[in-house]
């Protein structure tokens, strides 16, 4: 293993096989990534393989995959929803805080912990991993759900909580006296509205025409929005927040424009590989060695956070109003502690007020909570179906909130591509009556078409993530007027392979094309210069 520990390359190398070979293994066997990641971390961790010589550079790759999506988040945003679940997510979010941190502290004193190890393991029970949930939605594609806004919103809430326990905890390891404490906290609170104040400013007059113009360049437009993501979440580190909410205060600055969509389905492939490193990350932060005999107090711990912490924030939207699915599918994304509960109690260990038996035993908790809860949001649909019944109790006799699922309006037709032919085409079917989205690159023609009330949105016939971005679960009939072959085909295959049941109408300029775009499921070829021809020679002739 020598030349791993003195070669970055040859490290990365290794660890990202190594990841390639778990993950295969780890889908034939039905596991989900996340986990098969965190083994690998364990794996060529200190308590593997020992191979992380470069901890630092993959600590680094783990932060901005880790700001990307959060930037990613940020942008899928609903700002119409902000209104209606920001009082839930708050209420939710300072509850389930206050419960779990109490009765945690409450079972921790009943195992025979000290005052001072039940508060650290009180307080490292009630955070959530922002992260991981925050992937998992968006792989099930529920970020913009109305349970995975909500969650999102709590999940701020314990991030903000978060920060203001690091700076007590920080100041009284320090020796630091209660005034210090608040001077802080008060600095903290006030460079906070500052941030948010100047990114408002930019949001209003910078950003909506900076976007466009870098618009006209997709690969400027991608290596911009990394850039705002990354920097912002520095900004926020260096004011002293979390880089994830100065990240995700990024991807909100842009949710409000027509690119977003383009803009996340770009970065996904960049946002995952990237967090791999965290997982690994994460993984390798697993010490072992020092679980030791925590197992029965950690499975205890453990069961409190995967059931309490649901249960405690279906009590409180119950109460809210809220559906049982609703308040079933938000309380599973804290059934999990976080990252930070590790940071967390390795601050209490330098400052002297844990023992690594104490670290052993939150590390035990995280390892399994983070493990089980991730198989619990990915069948959280099967799951939930199962024991509805016994879910009623949280929910009012006439609940008033929540998502039984979301209607959305169903689109006739969406035109791909507006150029002359596919201008015409649209104008056509407006005049017809039909509701129908238009999609073009160029931001001008967009605009246009917004301006006069019509769905548009921003995105080009030859991006390999264009179909991503389709809505086509309510779509009846797609049609493409892009002329390459290639965008085509592609198009087609990525509709079929996401079962989509509507027509597809697609262009070819050769009998060969026809034929070839027939075979990959097209239901209509259209022969725009031959159809042309038709016409003329009949108007001609019937002269």
């Amino acid at each position: 293993m020598e030349i791993l520990t003195n070669h970055a390359f040859y490290e990365f190398a290794a660890i990202l096989l190594i990841s390639a070979i778990a993950g295969a293994v780890g889908r034939l066997l039905k596991q989900p990534l996340i986990v098969t990641f965190i083994a690998v971390g364990i794996l060529v961790g200190p308590a593997g393989f020992d191979l992380l010589a470069s901890k630092e550079k993959i600590e680094l790759l783990a932060e901005i995959g880790i700001a990307v999506l959060l930037f990613v988040v940020g942008l899928k945003l609903d700002l119409n929803l902000i209104k209606t679940t920001g009082p839930v997510a708050l209420i939710t979010g300072l509850g389930q805080v206050f419960f779990t941190s109490g009765f945690g502290f409450l079972i921790a004193l009943a195992l025979g912990f000290s005052t001072t190890h039940a508060i650290y393991i009180a307080v490292a029970l009630t955070f959530s991993s922002t992260i991981i949930i925050v992937k998992m939605l968006s792989d099930k594609k529920e970020v913009d759900k109305l349970h995975g806004q909500i969650a999102m919103g709590f999940l701020i809430v314990q991030d903000i909580v978060v920060i203001i326990t690091m700076i007590i905890l920080s100041a009284f390891g320090a020796g630091g006296e209660e005034a210090n404490i608040w001077n802080e906290l008060l600095m903290v609170f006030l460079k906070g509205i500052a941030f948010i104040a100047a990114i408002g400013l930019l949001m209003r007059y910078v950003i909506p025409g900076a976007v466009k113009k870098l618009a006209k360049n997709q690969e400027l437009l991608v290596l911009s929005s990394i850039a705002w993501a990354v920097s912002l979440a520095a900004i926020g580190g260096y004011l002293g927040f979390s880089k994830e909410v100065g990240a995700f205060l990024g991807g909100i600055s842009l949710a409000s424009t027509q690119f977003r969509e383009v803009i996340s389905a770009h970065l996904g492939s960049i946002r995952d590989f990237l967090l791999l490193f965290f997982f690994i990350d994460l993984g390798s932060e697993a010490d072992l060695s020092a679980i030791g005999e925590q197992i029965v107090p950690g499975l205890l711990f453990s069961a409190f956070v995967l059931v309490g912490n649901p249960i405690i924030v279906m009590i409180i939207m119950g109460v809210m109003g809220y559906r049982k699915r609703t308040g079933f599918l938000a309380g599973l994304t804290v059934a999990q502690i976080s990252e930070f509960s590790l940071i967390l109690a390795a601050l209490g260990l330098e400052n002297g007020h844990i023992d690594e038996e104490t670290v052993g035993l939150i590390t035990l908790v995280g390892l399994i909570t983070i493990s089980l809860s991730t198989y619990m949001i990915l069948y959280s649909g099967p799951i939930f179906k199962k024991i509805a019944p016994l879910l009623t109790i949280f929910e009012k006799k006439h609940p008033t909130k929540g998502e039984l699922e979301k209607d959305e309006s169903v689109l006739d037709y969406i035109v791909v591509g507006i150029g002359r032919f596919g201008n015409n085409l649209a104008k056509n079917l407006i005049e017809k009556g039909y509701n129908i989205m238009i999609v073009d690159f160029d931001p001008a023609i967009v605009s246009r078409w917004q301006e006069k009330g019509v769905n548009a949105e921003y995105g080009d016939a030859d991006d390999p993530e264009l179909p991503n971005l389709l809505p086509i679960k309510n779509t009846k009939h797609i049609i493409s007027t892009a002329p390459n072959l290639d965008t085509n085909i592609r198009l087609l295959r990525f509709l079929n392979q996401n079962d989509f049941e509507g027509k597809v109408t697609v262009i070819a300029h050769t009998d060969e094309e026809e034929d070839k775009l027939r075979k990959n499921g097209a239901h209509h070829v259209l022969r725009p210069y031959m159809d042309a021809a038709k016409v003329e020679v009949e108007n001609l002739f019937s002269e």
